[in-house]
């Protein structure tokens, strides 16, 4: 992977969001409130697809090279007693940050939106960033599809099938939010989603699909209905008979919790599994309710993906708010799962000082001794880090690993445990079974 020859510098952004360099200082990154002079070896050339954010209410800090010390602007370097902004980079799928954007919030400055804000600079004529690719699979790449494609295949898959409910919902889904699941489902390859439930029983911090008034705004609209067993068999038994590398999945950012909708989905497993034995069923959940699992593991779930912000239950807690249901729960449904010979993934949500700190990292060794998952998905936290540090009460003087060592330790301490970023296929029994390249660099970081 290529990294810079010097010190990338210092990105800003006018009133306007217009971002230009300033080469007096270099790119500063954050990780629990602190600021670090981030190493050439953190950096990457920024994803295509990605985006660039002018952060309001958000004064930038660099780092200047002669006192070796972090530095506030609080004025436009290129127009003086101009007002100033920070920027922040949202990455392309398959990559983990390791350093947040270095900035310093104003008093009144507005909550930041479901983003994660990763640190970026400008080095020879290019943006980069502080962050690996965490997975090589190339299937959310924007160099993998063409947008007047996906337009037709999701218009004329709208138009063929009118009276699916679920096929409607997905196709606003692709068209309206571009997301990258659902426009795989139209193009017909790789990973489809199954959104099923409108409801939920927990009220997670950073839930992209329901926010309270007055927080920040979702990112999108959840699903307003619960789909038939026979509109949910409809779509995934042709996408597994007929798609490369097919998986299909419930649990989606559309949605709530879908194990409150689990006679459903055993109901169109049973179904699914009556017309084909191929590709893999999955279901990202918060895994609260263990009957339930273990009811659709029997009727032929292949994998679960359980969401986690934390391992320590205090830090779990407070960002999922679980109703009804406790963190020992999500740990029963994962001892069910492997009890069943299925495959267990974490989703593991990634904010640098937080999941790295020391603290977080025993916890989670002692997660893997007593419950070992099969895979680790690094995916990066989308919220305010201020936000979240805040709502957490997490400790300021909390020591952190630092992302890439937190990750080498224990790639070291468990080799047979495998990351990467997308569910992965798992179904031996599968016509082309899939295996991620992440799963075959486990020693690489980017």
């Amino acid at each position: 992977m290529l990294h810079p020859t010097s010190p990338p510098v210092l990105l800003t952004a006018d009133a306007r969001g217009n971002i230009t360099e300033f080469s007096d200082l270099e790119v500063v990154g954050m990780s629990n409130g602190r600021f670090y002079k981030p190493e050439l070896e953190d950096f990457i050339t920024l994803p295509d697809s990605s985006e660039l954010f002018a952060l309001p209410g958000r004064l930038p800090v660099g780092w200047d090279p002669t006192t070796n010390e972090p530095v506030l602007l609080d004025q436009d370097p290129h127009a003086k007693g101009q007002p100033v902004q920070a920027v922040a980079a949202f990455m392309a799928p398959a990559h983990t940050s390791i350093f947040n954007s270095g900035y310093q919030t104003q008093p009144e400055a507005p909550k930041l939106p479901l983003f994660a804000y990763t640190a970026v600079g400008w080095h020879r004529g290019q943006f980069w960033v502080t962050a690996f690719r965490s997975d090589f699979d190339k299937r959310q790449d924007r160099d993998q599809y063409d947008q007047l494609t996906v337009e037709k295949q999701t218009r004329k898959k709208l138009k063929d099938y009118k009276d699916n409910r679920l096929i409607q919902h997905l196709g606003k889904c692709c068209l309206t939010y571009g997301c990258p699941a659902a426009r795989n489902y139209f193009l017909g390859r790789w990973e489809a989603p199954l959104p099923t439930s409108p409801d939920c029983n927990a009220r997670c911090i950073g839930c992209i699909s329901l926010q309270p008034p007055g927080s920040c705004s979702a990112t999108q609209d959840r699903i307003t209905f619960v789909p038939t067993p026979g509109e949910i068999s409809e779509i995934a038994t042709a996408h597994l008979l007929q798609a490369e590398n097919p998986i299909v999945s419930f649990g989606q950012g559309c949605e709530g919790e879908p194990l409150l909708q689990s006679d459903v989905l055993k109901k169109a497993i049973r179904i699914i599994r009556g017309n084909t034995g191929r590709g893999t069923i999955n279901l990202n959940s918060n895994c609260s309710l263990p009957k339930s699992i273990a009811q659709l593991a029997v009727a032929g779930l292949d994998s679960i993906r359980v969401s986690l912000n934390s391992v320590q239950e205090k830090y779990y807690d407070l960002y999922h708010r679980p109703k009804g249901y406790t963190f020992s729960d999500v740990k029963r449904s994962i001892k069910v799962m492997k009890d069943n010979g299925r495959f267990v993934s974490l989703n593991y949500f990634i904010l640098p000082g937080v999941t790295d700190s020391e603290q977080e990292l025993e916890a989670l060794y002692r997660f893997i001794e007593s419950h070992s998952p099969d895979f680790i998905q690094l995916r990066n936290l989308n919220i305010d880090p201020e936000w979240y540090l805040n709502i957490l009460k997490f400790p300021e003087e909390s020591s952190s690993l630092g992302i890439r060592r937190w990750l080498g330790l224990i790639k070291q301490d468990y080799p047979a445990l495998r990351f990467g970023y997308f569910n992965p296929q798992v179904n031996k029994h599968s016509q082309n079974v899939f295996t991620t390249k992440a799963e075959t660099n486990t020693d690489r970081l980017g």
